[in-house]
């Protein structure tokens, strides 16, 4: 199964590795890339894995970053990714998104 990841979502996932990479390290940012990997293969095995958030869509937080994935479940498609969202900054931003 695949995966569908919005394009502003890709946007702020190449945002934040290049905030790390400047702020920290090469290697924190490769980091934080492996991560979003991780999780983002964890939701495929299984996309009902994250719990629900609001606007129907559901969330898996990083485990060793401050960002959390917002999704939406889609059997044929595999999950829709909305955002790449950092867990301390406006909180639901993204939710213009979800008829856009």
């Amino acid at each position: 199964m695949s995966y569908w990841l919005r394009p502003d979502a890709e946007a702020e996932l190449g945002d934040a590795a290049v905030y790390y990479a400047e702020h920290a390290s090469r290697s924190v940012a490769e980091a934080f890339l492996a991560e979003f990997e991780r999780v983002r293969d964890l939701l495929v095995e299984n996309q009902l894995r994250g719990p629900h958030g609001e606007h129907g869509l559901r969330v898996y937080h990083f485990d060793r970053f401050p960002y959390t994935v917002v999704y939406e479940p889609n059997e044929r498609d595999g999950p829709q990714i909305y955002a790449v969202a950092h867990q301390h900054r406006a909180p639901g931003y993204w939710s213009e998104r979800i008829d856009a």
